[in-house]
């Protein structure tokens, strides 16, 4: 499956709702997402990830760079992923964020309500 990226805007944040894969050949397509928003001075992005089925150290890569991009303009960054997923019971970025030890570098929430509710926290680790 392809990947597919929709954006949309919910209380002040850029949502990117992403799915599908996120690889050496479709990544850069995250990442460009991320740079257009900051491009145009939007400075609060949720990655809704929910609906990524795979992800390699190229997906990980652009979303730590993402990260990165965020915290240099003093944005934010907040990724979706929910602690379960329909198919496999535990939501597959979730399992490879946690397998590699970078989990604990993104702010973590459940669904989109949260993740751009300014008063929510996010989910630990």
């Amino acid at each position: 499956m392809a990947l597919q990226v929709v954006q949309d805007e919910r209380d002040g944040w850029v949502v990117l709702t992403v799915s599908g894969e996120m690889d050496l050949v479709t990544a850069p397509v995250v990442r460009q997402y991320v740079h257009d928003a900051v491009a145009d001075g939007r400075h609060s992005v949720v990655l809704d990830l929910a609906g990524v089925h795979f992800c390699d150290s190229s997906g990980v890569g652009v979303l730590i760079a993402a990260r990165r991009l965020m915290r240099s303009c003093a944005g934010r960054l907040r990724l979706i992923l929910p602690r379960n997923s329909p198919s496999d019971g535990v939501a597959h970025v979730n399992r490879v964020l946690a397998a590699l030890g970078v989990r604990r570098l993104f702010e973590v929430f459940p669904d989109l309500e949260a993740a751009t509710d300014d008063a929510a926290r996010p989910m630990s680790a």
